[in-house]
Order: structure tokens, then C-alpha cells, then sequence
């Protein structure tokens, strides 16, 4: 009291208005504790502060958060500064006018919260800020209350729902009071509405929800209370309650003597021998544990040890073991349970839909990047072990476009058919000037390629260095498309999967209803019947190389979208490129989309099944393609003619 007294006695000699005083007063009643704040004793300053409903008090706690808070040594007042570099000016804490100019900067210092300290006063802030002006600070005052629930939080977020511009914020701000009203609503009824609607929210904070609401405590009663909340019955011995789990829930809540274990009883036979003996049995007796056990008996008769548990379950059978609720509602927490088991199984169905989208997605990945490795194997039957480096030269071809088009949509608009250009006339080069020369030899051509892609992956290092290199996507592609709390899928994937539909669509046009399609599957079901039929298999080995060359280029530029862009990217995908082909069928187009569904699905269920050894999941996926393969040797979808033939 009579520090309060003696400040306001100091600041009636100040130049302040009365409502400054006021506040001024009120921080000086907490000065010490908001000068030197500890995360222990700013609770109940912050308490105060709130309560007094000051309306300068949101500036100065923000102010105080960030460190912008400074007190004048010679009399302990607070203000706010204007730094000028040699001098300061002192702004009023409430008004922000100039209280005083030119003063030193020594004789100010400047109150640093800690993070514990930053973190209460971010927290007494939050009411303040539901009704901010700005967004950003109305969602950063919902994040504080979503990672700690308090009950005085639900008053001041309902008042600000109704006037909430921002559709997305608003709806938050119903969600949270919903999650306030289930954990601390003041009527059963209430509550119970509100764990009720709750069957639509698969969201985490919803989840953890009905679990704090579930939380449980285990206990041991010879009678449990009649009004116990009881979740379930444990019996010694099952699975989730050992026998002596059980025994020592009762040594800890009922005082009963601990287990003594066989170590415990040689331990107080041999520190209580005397003449030989020990619990009047000889040591040379003491050949089996029954003798032991008598000698320990004695001893712990005469005072000397604790006494020995002989009939662990009669004891047990006494007591009653329960996992009890802590909250004690029974509608409540029946309301809650239901709710649960609701929730778990639409979060159950939920992830099943979005591995099935991660597995379609990886799947379009896999089936552009094999689709050319298909057509040109499937036509002139060349193990084209450099179809990864065309992958690579397809994202290096973007990541140069980007160069030169700031704008990425339309940077990535030239991308894709210059990249096509570029890898369709290497792959054109290649064939004319080693895979031609290979044919028929399928052992020199897969050592010729594996060369070359070894020389393109040099070349690559030599140019763009061993660093990763962006190749930024459009921002219309950022993000992800959430259906709920669950299932979401980034735009960029989804862009794979439409690019990947629509090369389906073009390659089925151009094998089905145009004349070089029809030379392509002529050659590919029998080469010599299409040479007697005016065909150049020649021009049409080269052209179909090419085509998948190009085809991996496109691949490269929608993979090095999500991927890292290095010399070495084609290698992650020239194995899956191999999988798919020989799964899928050669040659075929549907074998391919077949084969790469497959791989994709496969892939993601077993990462499902063992998340954190991504390893293993390609080894089993590997595995699986053997023993898939001795069953179906020429894949899902087998060509008829030459295919069918080898």
C-alpha cells in the first residue's frame, strides 16, 4: 500500500493528463515485476493488467513483448522512445506524445522479457487481438488458443465471432469455441451438443479434443466409489495390466510390502549369518529354494527383513483394478466415446482415399517417366540404360527456359515442347550414331548406353555444376487441394496427373489414327512383314527413338517441378522406368499405365506399412515384381507378334 501511495504521490508532479496517470499508476503498482519478469510471478501482474480493462494496456503489452518498453532509472516511469542516435525522445506509455527530448541514453533501460515471459504476455494478449484490425494478428491470438485451452478464452472468442469479416477465420473461431464449450462448457447438455458436432471435424485439435476429455487415470480400490466415472475393468494378468504391474499399484497406493525377489533373499541370508546358520537353517542345507525361502521366513518372523508375498494372486483377487475417467460427466464422456469411434473410422477411411491419390499420383509420375522407355523398347527392343539422362536433360531445359522467362506459367508453357525438341533430336543422334549400329546385340547396346548415359551425367556436371538447380513451378501450383483434414493433394501433382492423362490421350491418337502409328505397331508385331509391306523400319526405329526420347524430356520438366534438378536425377528413375515397362508389358501403352498403377499402389501401401524405412519398401516392392514376373512373364498386358514371340 504505501508503495502505491508513494507512486502516485511521485506522478502528480509529472505533466500528465489524469487517464495517463492512471495507467502510469497502475504500472508502477507492478513496476518491479514488470522491469524484471520472471515466468513465475508475470502471471498475476498479467492478471491485473487485464482485468483493470485499460485501454492503452493492448499497445503496451505489445510493446512490452517485443522489447519496445523502456523505464527512466531515476524514477522508475515507463515510456516508449523515438532513438535518434545520440539522443532519445520519451513518448508518453499511453498517449505516445512527447513527454521529454535529448535525453541520455544511460539513463534508460530497456526491459527484456525472456521467452517464457514473451510467451504469458503473447497469451494475455490473444483477447485483445480477436478483434485486431489486421488478420495476421486475429490468427496469430486463434493459434495461442488452440495450443492451450483455457476456459476464461471462451467469453471474448464468442464475442468476436459475429463481427469476423474473414470467412476462413471465422469459421476457426467456431471451431475453437466448439472445442471450448466440450472441454468446459457449464452445462451437460451443452457439452454433450457440442462433442456432437464434432462428427465432422477429422482435424487433430478436434481429435485431441475427445481425447483430453477421455483422458484416464488408473487406480486400485478394494470398492470403487459408486459415483465413479469407470472407462474399463483391468484384470491382472491380461495384456494391459501385468500381475506384478498390478502388485505394485498396490505397494505404491495401499502401502502394501514390495515383492521380495530371489536377489533380495540371498542379500538378507548373507547379511544375516551367524555361526553358519542363518534363520536357524545351516548354510549347508541351504541347497534349494525352499530351505532359502524358510531361512528368509525366520528372519523376516524375527523383524529382520520385510515379509515375504507367497500368494500374489489371493491378494490380488482382493482388489479391484479400474481405468477411471477424470471427467466425471458420464453423458459426457459416453457422448465423447461414441463420438470417437466416429471420428476414427471416417479418419480411418479418409487416410485409405489419400493413399490411394499419393499412389494415382505416383503413379502418373512413374508412367511418364516410362512411357518413352516403353515405345522405343517395345518397338526396336533397345535396353536403353541413358532413358534417365533424358529425364535429366528434359529439367535442365526448363531450369534454362526459367533463365531467360522470368514469368514461370509462361516460362513453363515454352519449357514443355522445347524440351520435347531438345531430347527428341538427341535421342534421334543417339540412335543414328551408336543404337543402329547395335541391333539385334542386346548385351553391346546395353553396355553402349549405360556409357553414354555416364557421359551425359559428366557433361551435365560439367555445365550446371554437382548443385541442385530450381525449376520453380507457376504459383497457381502451390499448395495442395484439401478435401478435408485428412485427404489433400498438392496442385503440382495434381498437374502431373492431368499432363500424364493427357499424353495417354495423344499417344493412343497418334498409335491408333494416324499413319506413323500404324507403322509403329506394323514394326513392332512383326518388322519383316511391315519391310515386304513399303515400311522403312529403319525410318521407323528412328522415329519411335526419338518420340521416346522426346516423351522423357516432357517427364523430366513435370518431375524437376517437385524434385531436385541434378545431374544425377535420372538415375532415381531409371529403376521404377524398368519395373513399369516389364510389368506393365513392352511396348504397350496400357501395359505401361497397368504397370505403373501397380508400382505406384504397391509402393504406397508398403511405405504405409513401414513409414520409416523407405529402403525396405523399395526392396519389397523389387521383390514383389520378381515373383510377379516368374507368374507373368510378359507382363499384364502381352503384345501379340514379335513381343509375343520372344
Amino acid at each position: 500500500m504505501l508503495r502505491v501511495v508513494f507512486a502516485a504521490l511521485m506522478l502528480l508532479f509529472l505533466p500528465l493528463s489524469a487517464t495517463a496517470q492512471d495507467f502510469q499508476t497502475l504500472l508502477q503498482v507492478h513496476k518491479d515485476e514488470i522491469a524484471k519478469p520472471s515466468r513465475r510471478s508475470v502471471g498475476p501482474v498479467l492478471s491485473e493488467l487485464v482485468a483493470s480493462g485499460h485501454p492503452a494496456l493492448p499497445v503496451f503489452l505489445e510493446a512490452w513483448q517485443g522489447k519496445n518498453v523502456y523505464q527512466r532509472l531515476s524514477d522508475g516511469l515507463f515510456f516508449y522512445i523515438e532513438d535518434h542516435g545520440d539522443t532519445i525522445t520519451l513518448l508518453d506509455i499511453e498517449t505516445r506524445n512527447v513527454s521529454a527530448q535529448d535525453v541520455a541514453a544511460g539513463t534508460l533501460d530497456q526491459i527484456k522479457p525472456n521467452g517464457g515471459v514473451r510467451r504469458a504476455i503473447g497469451e494475455a494478449l490473444v483477447q485483445f487481438r480477436l478483434s485486431a484490425p489486421d488478420p495476421a494478428q486475429r490468427r496469430e491470438a486463434l493459434d495461442a488458443i488452440s495450443r492451450n485451452l483455457d476456459p476464461s478464452q471462451l467469453g471474448p472468442l464468442q464475442a468476436s465471432i459475429a463481427d469476423e469479416p474473414d470467412a476462413a477465420l471465422r469459421l476457426r473461431k467456431e471451431r475453437l469455441a466448439n472445442y471450448l464449450i466440450a472441454r468446459f462448457g457449464d452445462t451437460s447438455e451443452a457439452r454433450v451438443a457440442a462433442i456432437e458436432n464434432l462428427s465432422d471435424d477429422l482435424s487433430v485439435d478436434g481429435r485431441a479434443v475427445l481425447s483430453q476429455i477421455l483422458r484416464t487415470r488408473l487406480t486400485a480400490a478394494q470398492n470403487l466409489p459408486d459415483d465413479a466415472n469407470v472407462a474399463r475393468i483391468l484384470t491382472p494378468g491380461d495384456e494391459n495390466l501385468s500381475r506384478s504391474a498390478a502388485y505394485d499399484m498396490l505397494v505404491a497406493q495401499a502401502g502394501l510390502p514390495p515383492i521380495v525377489t530371489d536377489q533380495d533373499v540371498l542379500k538378507t541370508i548373507e547379511a544375516n549369518i551367524d555361526g553358519g546358520r542363518s534363520g536357524g537353517v545351516a548354510l549347508a542345507a541351504m541347497t534349494s529354494w525352499d530351505m532359502r525361502y524358510r531361512a528368509y521366513d525366520t528372519l523376516a518372523d524375527q523383524g529382520l527383513a520385510p515379509p515375504r508375498v507367497t500368494d500374489l494372486d489371493a491378494i490380488l483377487e482382493n482388489w479391484t483394478f479400474a481405468e477411471l475417467y477424470e471427467e466425471t460427466d458420464t453423458a459426457v464422456t459416453t457422448a465423447a466415446t461414441r463420438m470417437q469411434e466416429s471420428v476414427a473410422t471416417r479418419v480411418a477411411f479418409s487416410q485409405t482415399v489419400d493413399i490411394g491419390l499419393d499412389a494415382v499420383s505416383l503413379a502418373s509420375i512413374y508412367f511418364l517417366a516410362a512411357i518413352g522407355l516403353a515405345i522405343t523398347f517395345g518397338v526396336m527392343g533397345v535396353i536403353n540404360m541413358a532413358h534417365g539422362e533424358f529425364i535429366m536433360m528434359g529439367a535442365y531445359t526448363g531450369y534454362v527456359v526459367q533463365l531467360f522467362i522470368p514469368d514461370y506459367t509462361l516460362s513453363l508453357i515454352v519449357a514443355l515442347p522445347l524440351a520435347f525438341a531438345v531430347t527428341f533430336a538427341a535421342g534421334v543422334a543417339m540412335e543414328r550414331l551408336v543404337i543402329r549400329w547395335l541391333y539385334h546385340r542386346p548385351l553391346e547396346t546395353l553396355l553402349a548406353t549405360f556409357g553414354i548415359s555416364i557421359a551425359l551425367q559428366q557433361l551435365a556436371k560439367n555445365i550446371f555444376g554437382t548443385q541442385a538447380r530450381p525449376l520453380t513451378s507457376p504459383g497457381w501450383l502451390d499448395g495442395a487441394w484439401m478435401i478435408n483434414d485428412v485427404i489433400q493433394i498438392a496442385y503440382i501433382r495434381i498437374a502431373i496427373f492431368v499432363l500424364a492423362v493427357l499424353f495417354l490421350g495423344l499417344l493412343l491418337f497418334v498409335l491408333k489414327k494416324t499413319r506413323l502409328g500404324l507403322e509403329v505397331r506394323a514394326v513392332t508385331q512383326n518388322p519383316r512383314m511391315a519391310s515386304s509391306m513399303g515400311i522403312n523400319p529403319d525410318k521407323i526405329n528412328m522415329l519411335t527413338f526419338g518420340l521416346g526420347s522426346g516423351i522423357a524430356g516432357i517427364a523430366g520438366v513435370a518431375i524437376g517441378l517437385y524434385a531436385k534438378v541434378t545431374s544425377e536425377m535420372g538415375s532415381d528413375y531409371i529403376v521404377q522406368s524398368f519395373m513399369t515397362v516389364v510389368v506393365g508389358g513392352v511396348g504397350n501403352v496400357w501395359g505401361t499405365l497397368a504397370g505403373a498403377g501397380l508400382i505406384g499402389v504397391l509402393q504406397k501401401w508398403i511405405e504405409w506399412l513401414n513409414p520409416s524405412n523407405t529402403l525396405a519398401a523399395q526392396t519389397y516392392m523389387i521383390l514383389f515384381i520378381i515373383l510377379f514376373i516368374q507368374f507373368r512373364p510378359k507382363g499384364i498386358v502381352a503384345l501379340k507378334g514379335r513381343a509375343a514371340g520372344d
